[in-house]
């Protein structure tokens, strides 16, 4: 009750002042009869102006109060690829068990359309990555995210990050395969089982990774064409990608 002694004190302090001031309206003119229109007309105006305010300029508010912190995420996303994404998405296609499959699901993503990249990352998700850790670089797998520890914690400490579920997903993903990297010393003597177990790892940031990858892209391709321009110059999953405008 005492969390609400303020409110309720200026509650009553605001309906006293209301009735004082008709009371004062009623000793000056006399008139209860032209009291009563306007209050009526003012009560009956209150659910309007609960639907004006609540409703559709809050709406409005929280609309354009999404689009700036998507803006702001989008600007998080953006460093994460220029830091850690796309060399880490590269990594990742070095494990994949049928690089050639994916390399010609993606390697044209500079010509999709706005609903074909919706499908590419629906394909993402669904499609059956096949992952084989031992044709990748483990140890240089351990070392690039151990070297990256800090960048990656810094990330969850922005708290934009709350609001995307599934770019969090993807950062706790990262951050267990490195610490299963961590732990382990010599990655030629595991047995089936443990690579096995690491191979699932690799597969759950990789599919994660690559739905974040493909909306990135998009973002860029609708909003930043001169980003989308290096990205496409740059893409991890085409060995054929050159950087040099030709």
């Amino acid at each position: 009750m005492k969390k609400y002694r303020w409110q309720i004190l200026l509650s009553a302090a605001l309906v006293a002042l209301s009735a004082a001031l008709y009371l004062l309206h009623y000793a000056f003119f006399r008139d209860v009869h032209h009291i009563f229109i306007y209050l009526v007309g003012d009560v009956a105006f209150v659910p309007i102006e609960v639907l004006l305010v609540t409703i559709i300029i809050h709406r409005l508010l929280s609309f354009r109060e999404k689009r700036s912190m998507l803006n702001k995420l989008n600007m998080v996303i953006g460093a994460f690829f220029s830091e850690v994404g796309t060399k880490l998405l590269r990594r990742f296609s070095q494990c994949d068990a049928d690089p050639d499959r994916l390399a010609e699901s993606f390697a044209e993503v500079k010509d999709w359309t706005d609903d074909q990249f919706a499908s590419g990352a629906g394909r993402a998700v669904l499609r059956d990555l096949t992952v084989d850790p031992r044709k990748g670089d483990l140890p240089g797998l351990r070392e690039f995210l151990a070297a990256r520890r800090t960048f990656l914690l810094g990330l969850l400490e922005n708290p934009n990050l709350l609001e995307h579920e599934r770019f969090t997903n993807l950062l706790w993903a990262v951050f267990h395969l490195a610490e299963e990297l961590e732990n382990r010393q010599e990655f030629g003597k595991l047995p089936d089982t443990d690579v096995a177990h690491l191979a699932g790892d690799i597969r759950r940031a990789y599919s994660r990774l690559l739905v974040e990858w493909l909306a990135y892209m998009r973002h860029l391709k609708r909003d930043y064409p001169y980003l989308f321009s290096l990205a496409v110059r740059t893409n991890p999953l085409d060995a054929s990608a050159s950087v040099v405008v030709a």
